[in-house]
């Protein structure tokens, strides 16, 4: 069984002081769960990253060395998931599904974890409702 890192847990293992950090550094899979991230979740990652540069609550050299930790530890531990134009067109059909409140990234995310038939790792609420909603198994964090 593969599990799938939304981008909530991802800055939690990776920025002291985040809001989830505590319980991200807790999160763990069984022996037979893989870890997996998306090229999207690495980009969204990314960007949170950059915008908390931006916004002076982490330093440039910070940015740097969390983007090098990220990386390093992305490629030992984690399978990884290419974002593909199927994605994108099952990101558009759960985004048109109006009983849903949901984002395009978020859709993006709960596509490709479908797709892989991942149980998603989230902490946030509205994403792991929305799993639920599409039949995704949300993993305890």
């Amino acid at each position: 069984m593969s599990v799938y890192l939304d981008t909530s847990l991802l800055v939690g293992l990776f920025v002291e002081g985040d809001t989830h950090a505590v319980r991200a550094g807790s999160f763990s899979v069984d022996d037979d769960e893989v870890m997996v991230v998306s090229d999207f979740a690495a980009a969204e990652f990314s960007s949170v990253i950059a915008r908390l540069t931006r916004m002076n609550a982490i330093g440039p050299e910070q940015a740097r060395e969390v983007f090098g930790g990220f990386d390093e530890w992305r490629a030992r531990f984690t399978g990884n998931a290419e974002a593909g134009a199927s994605d994108l067109g099952a990101a558009t059909a759960i985004i048109r599904r109006l009983d849903l409140n949901i984002r395009a990234p978020d859709a993006i995310n709960l596509a490709i974890a479908r797709r892989l038939g991942a149980s998603i790792a989230t902490f946030d609420r509205g994403m792991a409702q929305n799993a639920r909603a599409l039949g995704i198994a949300v993993a305890a964090v």
